[in-house]
């Protein structure tokens, strides 16, 4: 006679991230996952942690020691729009990652529980494995879409595969009077973060720390590249690389760098880079839908994919809002615009680093 089936139970808890075994085991998981992005490794949420002072945490589902699940998690505090248990903080990606056919509700429960313990009436998981709507959960794929495309095999097919329009402005770009500069050294650190501080002022957004950035730069695989007019940085970008994937994910130009179309010319030397570094796709990263960025993107032939965010609010919570675009903040995003950039530059990481 056979013996009867025993269904192991699903053990959800807090991962210990000072252990290297765990973190070996998170890693392994999170490359082999289909869906794992950056967003998702210890690194990101640590990085995180060092830039901006938002502690990360981490819930892992097991079944007889073996990896089923795995949810990085970082309690965003900010004294305006309140506290925030994201599913990646600061990241465009994130959510729950779980072994094919096995059931999230363990972590689900478990992040409801975490939020309540860390007084954040909030929590928003970024893609992954999203749940089912249930009590006090919403989910939504209106407000945002990604945007990601093969690169081509060479420069001129690359070309060949922007619309036409696009084409002409990146090609006014390859003919302007501009240089390339690409690494991680200060040299590109310190024009990155003057190029994107300036970006987001005008945008009226204030900047993230630097050491945000110095933090991913360190721990993550990532670099910089700059486009140079005379001298001075106009255009800059920070990207991630993920299995064979190129995600440049903070960028900018100055007001001198619309004339010059050094945003052009800074992507398309980005796609020619990323080529030369073996990456096969170009993940343009997320904009808001219908906004500027948006058909921007799609200006270059990138077609939109909508992102599904999971929000769960905390009963009697009003849910967070921290969009510089909504009703509620588009004035502070106006005020934000006006300030000297100097100003803007001083008070911007003390705010952003409660954005999350």
């Amino acid at each position: 006679m056979n013996a009867p089936f025993i269904r192991q139970r699903v053990l959800v808890g807090l991962v210990n991230l000072a252990d290297p075994g765990e973190r070996r085991r998170i890693d392994a998981f999170v490359h082999a996952h289909a869906e794992g992005t950056p967003f998702h490794l210890p690194a990101w949420i640590e990085a995180v942690a060092d830039g901006t002072g938002n502690k990360p945490l981490g819930l892992i589902a097991q079944i007889g020691g073996e990896v089923v699940g795995w949810l990085p998690l970082t309690v965003v505090h900010s004294p305006i729009f309140g506290r925030l248990l994201a599913s990646s903080g600061f990241a465009v990606g994130g959510g729950a990652l779980v072994v094919p056919g096995s059931a999230p509700g363990g972590l689900f429960a478990g992040i409801q529980e975490l939020a309540i313990r860390h007084s954040c009436p909030t929590v928003e998981l970024r893609g992954g494995c999203l749940p089912a709507p249930g009590a006090g959960w919403s989910i939504r794929d209106d407000a945002h879409c990604g945007f990601v495309a093969p690169l081509a095999a060479d420069d001129e097919a690359q070309l060949l595969a922007v619309p036409r329009k696009q084409r002409a402005e990146i090609r006014k770009g390859l003919e302007a009077e501009l240089t390339v500069e690409t690494g991680t050294a200060e040299r590109d650190r310190s024009a990155h973060h003057a190029v994107y501080a300036e970006c987001v002022r005008n945008l009226g957004t204030p900047v993230f720390p630097r050491g945000l950035f110095d933090a991913v730069l360190d721990r993550l695989d990532a670099d910089i590249l700059t486009i140079r007019h005379h001298g001075r940085p106009v255009a800059s970008v920070l990207s991630l690389y993920h299995r064979g994937t190129v995600m440049p994910y903070w960028g900018g130009g100055t007001r001198e760098a619309r004339a010059l179309r050094a945003n052009d010319r800074m992507y398309f030397e980005l796609m020619r880079h990323a080529r030369a570094r073996g990456c096969d796709l170009f993940d343009f990263g997320r904009s808001k839908t219908n906004s500027g960025p948006y058909h921007f993107k799609r200006n270059w032939g990138f077609e939109p994919s909508p992102l599904r965010y999971a929000v769960w609010t905390a009963p009697g919570s009003q849910p967070r809002d921290a969009s510089p675009a909504s009703a509620a903040n588009s004035a502070k995003a106006a005020l934000w615009r006006r300030l000297p950039l100097p100003v803007a530059n001083r008070l911007g990481p003390l705010l952003a680093r409660g954005l999350g």
